[in-house]
């Protein structure tokens, strides 16, 4: 099944990735004491990686590659700074071993943030980052802040259970599954909640019952639905936050690397990032 991508202005973004990368390197320049720069390096670095990915929708160039990594360093970076009780904490940051003064509660560390740094993680292959992840309390990400609806939380501690191997995963997934029925939403709209929250807890489930035709269907109709959101009006066709599936490229690399087939075909799910064809080239 092949699901091809919108059209983005490729030249446009293309011309505007040194200027990106000029402000995410100035925000890494202050991370290691800058709550500011935090929060700037977090949103700067997945954006980067997301606008280079427009112009390699399969994500084979070395400088895409990179950026995904060091989005995923940096979506880690922070929560490892925000649930540590030592005074700093040392992180790897473009290869550099990075001091980040610990924080606590930030606003720009909610669970939101949480599941794009777990989803990131999942994509890297990085089980280290994605154990310190796991191990974050829900608690502390309510102390975050930010109005979110209550089936983040329950995503959140599905994931936490399924990479822990704890015994309550069922639980925490069968109400992930309830809370994310269209009529809970509260904070986001029914559609967003159908077409771009649930379809990942789904696919998740279906991996988990060993369903391959049903994990098929689900990843067929998360990569879809992921479409049509973000092809319904001209604002959200020109939004950077629809060049890839986010959720369900980390759920389809964390089944395709466990021996799950993935047989669909998209620019949403960039190959050499499903494939991880940058296995061994860096030490992340």
């Amino acid at each position: 099944m092949i699901v091809p991508r919108q059209d983005y202005p490729k030249n446009e973004m293309a011309a505007v990735v040194p200027v990106m990368e000029k402000s995410l390197s100035e925000s890494l320049e202050r991370i290691e004491t800058s709550h500011n720069s935090r929060a700037d390096a977090v949103m700067e670095s997945l954006n980067v990686a997301l606008v280079r990915t427009v112009g390699d929708p399969g994500a084979v160039m070395l400088e895409t590659w990179e950026s995904w990594l060091l989005a995923m360093q940096v979506h880690s970076a922070v929560f490892a700074a925000a649930a540590s009780d030592l005074e700093t904490v040392t992180c790897k940051i473009r290869q550099e071993e990075r001091h980040l003064a610990t924080t606590g509660p930030q606003p720009y560390l909610n669970a939101e943030t949480w599941l794009d740094a777990f989803y990131l993680a999942m994509i890297c292959r990085e089980a280290a980052r994605l154990d310190m992840l796991a191990r974050i309390p829900v608690s502390l990400l309510r102390d975050f802040g930010g109005a979110l609806d209550e089936y983040t939380y329950a995503w959140v501690e599905t994931l936490q259970s399924f990479w822990l191997r704890r015994d309550d995963l069922r639980t925490h997934l069968i109400r992930a599954v309830d809370l994310s029925a269209p009529e809970q939403a509260r904070v986001v709209d029914a559609e967003e909640m159908s077409k771009l929250r649930y379809p990942p807890i789904t696919m998740l489930y279906r991996y988990l019952r060993n369903d391959l035709a049903g994990f098929k269907e689900a990843l067929a109709d998360a990569v879809l639905w992921h479409k049509e959101y973000w092809t319904a009006d001209e604002d959200r066709a020109s939004n950077i936050l629809g060049v890839v599936a986010l959720g369900p490229l980390a759920i389809a690399c964390l089944a395709k690397a466990n021996g799950v087939p993935v047989e669909i075909e998209s620019g949403y799910l960039p190959e050499a990032l499903l494939d991880f064809a940058w296995r061994g080239e860096f030490d992340a």
